[in-house]
């Protein structure tokens, strides 16, 4: 059976009559010949002859079964041409080079990394296939202010259509690659360096993931991409320094502004606050004294009324009410008469009220 990264190898595809995991035929002739060499220097020859078919009918056998991983799908060829897609599982073929099988791993996320590598990778479209000068040309663009940036990226891929991407474009996976240093470089063309560094990132993503899509859908590369995200942006060596002051200088503005946003948002609310509740106090107030004026208005006019009815009656019957909340609050009470010149025996009313 094919290994699953055998579709990203260098000539891989249908053009490199890749098969499903066999052994080589020159190998296996030599093997054979030699076998039939020892059978015929000794031996009856009806055995060596029948001895020869089991091992030709075992490696036929052998050879006409393969097992499709989890992951994947099987292309067949018959004789060069498209015959089918074949599911995971184990499934038999013609042998001898009749039926010939690529497994797709459909179901397994891909990426291509620019600008850096990972060690270790398996797949060779995973990086740039060249040195250290490949990744540095690869980072290196122009952006829209005329200003250099070294731009390092990622994007995440499936394989969606396998019959496409075997048999639409030579090499998907190199091309692949093109189409998105193409399309970054682009995007990241439109844009200051000030936004490329600092606040356009996502905007790239975005953009960048909607065209390198509509570039795999009109070259029918049978490739889907999930994800496109930008690792690190940075000036070039030179002016490096000059832009981490100016982003530091930045980060400092920004964090002085949400300071101020954070001592805003704390006193302007309680000032709201001791406000709105100065506002409903006075209201309160107001309503208070409003009802406490209509009320002893319509307390003089009812009692203006009754004494309308009796006055001399009313006035004196004020006149006790009015004795009657006022002497109480008197330490000394001294009454005279008007008939008399002498002053009249007290009552002390201070005792009897203690009592």
């Amino acid at each position: 059976m094919q290994s699953q990264n055998d579709i990203n190898q260098p000539g891989g595809g249908p053009w490199a009559r890749q098969t499903s995991r066999m052994p080589d035929l020159g190998d296996i002739a030599r093997q054979l010949q030699g076998q039939l060499q020892q059978f015929l220097s000794g031996g009856g020859f009806r055995e060596k002859i029948i001895i020869f078919f089991l091992i030709l009918a075992s490696f036929v056998a052998w050879t006409s079964f393969y097992t499709v991983p989890s992951d994947s799908v099987a292309v067949v060829q018959r004789f060069g041409a498209y015959l089918k897609e074949v599911p995971p599982g184990l499934h038999f073929k013609i042998p001898l080079g009749v039926d010939v099988v690529t497994i797709v791993p459909v179901k397994r996320q891909l990426k291509q990394e620019f600008g850096f590598a990972t060690p270790g990778a398996s797949d060779p479209f995973q990086s740039p296939r060249g040195g250290e000068k490949e990744l540095q040309l690869e980072t290196q663009m122009v952006t829209g202010d005329l200003n250099a940036a070294l731009v390092e990226w990622v994007i995440q891929y499936r394989i969606a259509e396998p019959t496409k991407f075997l048999f639409k474009v030579r090499e998907p996976s190199e091309t692949l690659r093109y189409v998105s240093e193409s399309v970054m470089r682009e995007v990241v063309g439109d844009r200051t360096v000030d936004e490329v560094i600092t606040i356009g990132r996502q905007e790239i993503e975005s953009e960048a993931l909607v065209k390198m899509q509509d570039l795999s859908s009109k070259y029918e590369m049978g490739i889907s991409i999930d994800q496109v995200q930008l690792k690190n942006i940075n000036p070039p060596q030179p002016v490096q320094q000059s832009f981490n002051e100016v982003n530091q200088a930045q980060q400092e503005k920004e964090k002085l502004i949400n300071e101020a946003r954070r001592d805003y948002n704390r006193v302007i609310p309680l000032a709201e606050g001791e406000k709105d509740q100065r506002i409903r106090e006075a209201d309160g107030y107001s309503l208070k004294r409003i009802n406490e004026a209509e009320g002893d208005i319509a307390r003089f006019n009812a009692l203006l009324e009754e004494y309308s009815k009796a006055p001399e009656v009313t006035r004196r019957r004020i006149y006790i009410e009015t004795l009657q909340e006022v002497m109480p609050n008197l330490r000394s009470k001294i009454i005279v008469d008007e008939q008399t010149r002498s002053i009249l025996p007290l009552l002390n009313l201070d005792q009897l009220r203690g009592r």
